[in-house]
């Protein structure tokens, strides 16, 4: 099941790319009868695009491009279009209000303590816990540098006074001409005046060649190029064949799944590893036997993306929807010696690791 789309285009230019999850200590004391309430997760699989926003300004003497500089490939007309880049998928555990429980610890036992994230899920058990920075894909859009084809700054006054488009490209020309020559002079030691040391130099030669760009754009144009990311976040309860995420279009960029405008971005998902279906009964009795610390076994399900041309994400994800619970045993926590110490994925709620 989809559950929504998230744009994160301009708003979010100003944030880390880098996701790190927050967590709190919480004791088990007296004041909360030794009981600490913590969730497990449920997984939402989050679908990260990559899409590019290509802007094309075409220069004023770009039919003079190959007569004056012997260049063929400019752009001829100003246009806009999208390109469609990297697909990640990211496992994102959010709190399953169904699945609620308490870490209840035995009075007298040695300073029990648990590390939750802001939204109750288990990190860890008698251990400190330090979240991992992870990149949940570039959230930050790139800004993009402004398509000025024509920069005036650069205008000569003999290409001002040029009274038709074809004289103001050929002194453009000249001007591109006479940049390389003072460039190559001073790189040679050839110039009458020479910078008067090295740092100089390099101020001098990177705003002939910013003259010589900017010129040049006169006559291939300026392209463009501002990435931002699209996010969908779907929560499978089953096997999903040929299930649309999104619609992309060359013109528009990522449209809604239901926008024919656009062509449809695909998700195959088949679990590979399932916990067997239990009757409501042996579901009932599996439940009462939880005693302890409860925690997740994902399943396993096989994810594709994809469109009707070429494949963009093929992999394998965990997914507690198709796995199941169990629990450790509270006699675990008891020994006031030598404390267990577990930790936990927060993002799927299994164990990672036990330390006795």
């Amino acid at each position: 099941m989809i559950r929504n789309i998230v744009l994160l285009a301009g708003l979010l230019a100003s944030f880390s790319a880098v996701a790190q999850t927050k967590v709190v200590k919480a004791n088990a004391v007296k004041a909360n009868d030794y009981g600490i309430t913590y969730s497990l997760p449920k997984t939402n699989l989050v679908v990260d695009a990559e899409v590019t926003k290509v802007t094309c300004k075409a220069g004023p003497y770009y039919q003079y491009a190959e007569k004056y500089l012997g260049v063929k490939k400019v752009i001829t007309q100003d246009e806009v279009y999208y390109e469609l880049g990297k697909v990640k998928l990211i496992n994102r555990g959010v709190p399953d209000k169904d699945n609620t429980y308490i870490v209840s610890f035995k009075p007298g036992t040695v300073a029990p303590y648990t590390y939750l994230t802001e939204d109750g899920l288990l990190c860890s058990i008698n251990a400190e816990y330090t979240p991992d920075s992870t990149v949940e894909g570039n959230t930050s859009a790139k800004k993009a540098k402004k398509a000025v084809a024509t920069d005036v700054s650069v205008f000569s006054e003999e290409l001002l006074m040029a009274g038709s488009t074809a004289k103001q490209a050929e002194v453009a020309a000249k001007q591109i001409y006479r940049i390389r020559e003072s460039r190559m002079n001073i790189l040679t030691g050839e110039a009458d005046n020479l910078p008067p040391d090295g740092q100089a130099m390099q101020l001098v030669i990177e705003e002939l060649e910013a003259q010589e760009q900017a010129l040049t754009n006169l006559f291939v144009g300026v392209m463009t190029r501002s990435t931002d990311h699209y996010e969908v976040t779907v929560e499978p309860d089953g096997d999903l064949e040929k299930e649309i995420l999104f619609r992309f279009s060359e013109h528009l960029g990522v449209v809604d799944a239901d926008d024919l405008a656009g062509q449809p971005v695909y998700m195959n998902l088949k679990a590979t590893d399932r916990a067997p279906q239990l009757d409501p009964k042996e579901a009932e009795k599996k439940e009462k036997s939880l005693k302890g610390i409860v925690y997740n076994v994902p399943g396993k399900a096989s994810v594709e993306i994809f469109t009707s041309r070429k494949s963009l994400y093929k992999g394998e994800a965990q997914i507690t929807q198709f796995g199941t619970r169990e629990a450790l045993a509270p006699v675990m926590f008891e020994d006031k010696k030598a404390p267990v110490k577990v930790y936990f994925y927060p993002e799927t709620g299994a164990i990672k690791q036990i330390i006795q």
